[in-house]
């Protein structure tokens, strides 16, 4: 990896008005670059609609577009005459009639398009099979560029730790995770720093912000974290901008402050012997409200 300026821009959303959400996204993309120097810009979760569509899937699926598409033209031509690299969330029509799919993909700073990754544990209340709109993809990505391996999941996949893990032991270095949390503030904070603390990885975390089709509001605090859990950049509920400087070298020392040596490595330290259990299906001990109903794939 090399040292460069990674950004997240938080801002509210006009519910499904998919074209002034692209030009409002052009227009922090544009902020982002000019007054922070940004090399990388990651928005939050399903920015070109807000996460909660709140119409029929029918209808849903005829608004969006494909991936490369009408909806993603516009910050790839931007990205390449800035000079950045993007990541922008969004839905994708997919390639089955009402396939619906919450993707993420990764813009280069010549406009191209180096990955499209499909949020693979999609919130028990958006997947499809649970009488929701969104079919998970089933795909770890893990993107090697000119700035570093860029590892990408989208929300709720920072709620297990077996997908960032994965990531990382592809090689990631930075993990992006697009956004819009429906629960807490600790619940946002906790999981971003142990993903990045557990892997060894800068963890940029871009959250939504204002309210969706569905009356959810979401409380932006977007950050970025250093894989030894600093907090770098913390953003407040309003629209706004973080960035920081990324570290090529952000282990040498066990914590921030202190030339005190860092002597270990949560990869290569692992005891992978104890772990031959960690794919069997299962659940929680406690029961939740309510069990959402939906059937696994087998590669789900």
């Amino acid at each position: 990896m090399k040292e460069h300026i990674a950004a997240c821009v938080q801002f509210a959303v006009e519910p499904n008005n998919i074209n002034v959400n692209i030009e409002k996204a052009c227009y922090w993309l544009k902020k982002a670059y000019k007054e922070y120097q940004a090399d990388l810009v990651v928005f939050p979760e399903t920015i070109t609609t807000g996460f909660t569509p709140n119409i029929p899937v029918e209808e849903f699926y005829e608004m969006l577009s494909e991936i490369p598409g009408s909806h993603t033209k516009k910050v790839q031509k931007l990205a390449k005459e800035l000079g950045v690299h993007v990541v922008f969330p969004l839905y994708e029509r997919g390639k089955k009639q009402n396939e619906i799919l919450n993707s993420s993909i990764l813009i280069d700073d010549n406009g191209d398009i180096l990955a499209n990754y499909r949020k693979t544990h999609p919130f028990p209340t958006e997947r499809k099979a649970g009488g929701g709109w969104t079919t998970p993809g089933d795909k770890t990505v893990v993107v090697d560029t000119k700035l570093g391996k860029i590892g990408m999941i989208i929300c709720y996949d920072g709620d297990f730790p077996e997908l960032s893990r994965v990531l990382a032991l592809k090689g990631a270095e930075i993990i992006t995770r697009p956004s819009a949390l429906l629960r807490s503030y600790e619940i946002w904070e906790t999981t971003n720093k142990a993903r990045a603390y557990d892997n060894h990885v800068y963890v940029l975390a871009a959250n939504s912000l204002g309210k969706d089709a569905g009356d959810n509001y979401y409380f932006g605090h977007s950050m970025i974290v250093s894989p030894i859990a600093q907090t770098m950049a913390l953003a407040r509920g309003t629209e706004e901008i973080i960035a920081a400087k990324l570290n090529p070298k952000p282990i040498k020392y066990v914590s921030y402050g202190t030339k005190s040596p860092m002597k270990f490595d949560h990869i290569e330290d692992r005891n992978i012997g104890v772990y031959k259990e960690i794919l069997l299906e299962g659940k929680s001990s406690f029961e939740p409200s309510e069990r959402i109903p939906y059937k696994k794939a087998k590669n789900y």
